[in-house]
């Protein structure tokens, strides 16, 4: 985790910017990012060099031998406006030009970058605050870009919002993606399921970096992330690159529309897609409303994940609480289309307060693989009460934290059977859920004890009533004597 020291210094440089009059927190994390990216190439250039010199070989060079001015090692120590200069006209048009590859991940995110600090002396307080950062490991690159991106406090539109790292890297939990998975977001964002599903292998499939295909696989055809924000774009591919994926296909692209072609392509979607949307017709894929007539994002990229996913291929996606129990008729189509014809694995009802600051919706985690050919027999239903902090806006940490329970019996679904409908987790076959209407609200199916109360008979009650009044009609008498007296 990140330390309270390197908050400080990030906190630092964020305020330099702030006060020099760049508030919207997005510019900020990007020209924060470009200039990380200038200092990491030096770094890299560096270490190159003393291999090189070590061994007597040559390297290819990122800074041409005429270009060695440009390296941040070299331009960090300038005065002001000469690093001013330096940096806004000859540093930024060079590493916009460095991948002639157009198809990299670098020179999509890098294409259109624009340099927007105002002044010299911005500039140089900036660039001594992130000197001072230490950047040696991945992890420490992560977590700070992690913190960096925490600080998009505000709701972005599109009803775009920062799904909480914990309830990302659960959701990964629960799928375990596998060093062959092909995984996507098709609404990525800052790409935090991409990140967190490759941490996750690092993690526990790192014998993954021991075999040549699967290495290459991982850095270059793995992750595949697209959103319609070119900024979140830019800085999604970032994320992914401090975290040690070399070659993310993090990509522009419209996900519902036509121009998305996709279709049996991928193995294991993990999305939050946008809930608030309401697409006109003409510009929706029609192969996705073939399976559900609808307006809105919520229910058609349900039917996308349908599309994109190869037959055997599963998806864990966030939607909100309307589309368990929508009762318009492409609410019910998409319920059915899942149910009916691939496998309905899980239904974990998350508290309202889990996004909370940016919105206060009920929502749900559904878990399917894509079959085809139906395969629902029994659904399996989560109530989860507590994530681990407080349910308000404020979202302070708590002890109450219903995650790891509901990981461990999800991935042991078998001991799941005998539990009754009374309890935090239970299985409701599918033929209920079709008498239903495919229903999936777990509401519909949790069952509430209620404890029967014996009470004393009345005329008991009204005996100590009598009692009780005495005793206050002669302590209302004492009082009275006191104040007289």
């Amino acid at each position: 985790m990140i330390t309270g020291e390197l908050k400080n210094k990030v906190d630092k440089i964020w305020e330099t910017f702030w006060t020099g009059g760049i508030t919207n927190p997005l510019t900020v994390i990007e020209q924060f990012t470009y200039l990380l990216f200038i200092k990491g190439l030096d770094e890299v250039e560096t270490k190159n060099e003393q291999e090189a010199a070590l061994l007597g070989i040559d390297f290819e060079r990122i800074f041409p031998e005429d270009k060695q001015h440009l390296r941040w090692s070299k331009f960090k120590n300038l005065e002001a406006t000469q690093m001013y200069e330096i940096v806004s006209n000859e540093v930024f048009p060079f590493i916009k030009n460095l991948h002639d590859n157009k198809d990299s991940a670098y020179a999509k995110y890098m294409g259109d970058a624009i340099f927007m600090i105002p002044t010299p002396q911005m500039l140089t307080k900036i660039v001594d605050g992130i000197d001072n950062i230490p950047m040696k490991d991945r992890d420490t690159k992560g977590d700070l870009y992690e913190y960096l991106l925490s600080k998009i406090a505000t709701a972005g539109t599109n009803g775009q919002f920062r799904t909480p790292r914990h309830i990302i890297d659960m959701m990964v939990e629960l799928v375990k993606p596998t060093p062959e998975d092909i995984i996507v977001d098709p609404a990525a964002g800052s790409a935090g399921f991409l990140v967190a599903a490759g941490e996750y292998l690092r993690k526990y499939r790192s014998d993954l970096f021991l075999v040549q295909s699967l290495k290459e696989h991982f850095n270059n055809h793995m992750f595949y992330g697209f959103d319609m924000d070119r900024t979140m774009l830019r800085i999604g591919a970032m994320n992914m690159m401090l975290h040690g994926i070399e070659n993310p296909n993090i990509e522009y692209r419209d996900s519902l529309s036509e121009q998305n072609k996709d279709k049996d392509k991928y193995t294991l979607v993990l999305a939050n897609p946008p809930f608030k949307g309401s697409l006109d017709y003409e510009a929706v894929s029609s192969d996705l409303l073939k399976i559900t007539k609808t307006k809105k994002t919520e229910l058609l990229f349900l039917a996308l994940f349908l599309r994109i996913l190869k037959t055997g291929g599963r998806c864990a996606c966030i939607v909100p609480d309307g589309v368990l129990f929508g009762s318009s008729k492409a609410h019910k189509d998409i319920r059915k289309e899942i149910v009916e014809n691939h496998k309905l694995e899980a239904i974990i009802s998350m508290p309202s307060g889990v996004f909370k600051p940016y919105a206060g919706v009920s929502t749900a985690i559904m878990i399917f693989t894509k079959t085809g050919v139906g395969g629902t027999d029994q659904v399996w239903f989560y109530d989860m009460k507590a994530d681990g902090y407080s349910l308000d806006d404020k979202r302070t940490p708590i002890e109450e934290n219903d995650i790891p329970d509901m990981i461990a019996r999800f991935h042991n679904r078998e001991a799941e059977k005998e539990r009754k409908r009374t309890e935090q987790s239970f299985f409701v076959p599918v033929e209920e859920i079709r008498e239903n209407d495919y229903d999936l609200s777990i509401n519909k199916y949790k069952e509430i004890e209620y404890e029967e109360v014996e009470y004393e008979a009345p005329s008991v009650i009204l005996e100590k009533v009598e009692t009780l009044e005495k005793e206050i009609m002669q302590g209302l008498r004492e009082l009275k004597e006191m104040i007289r007296g």
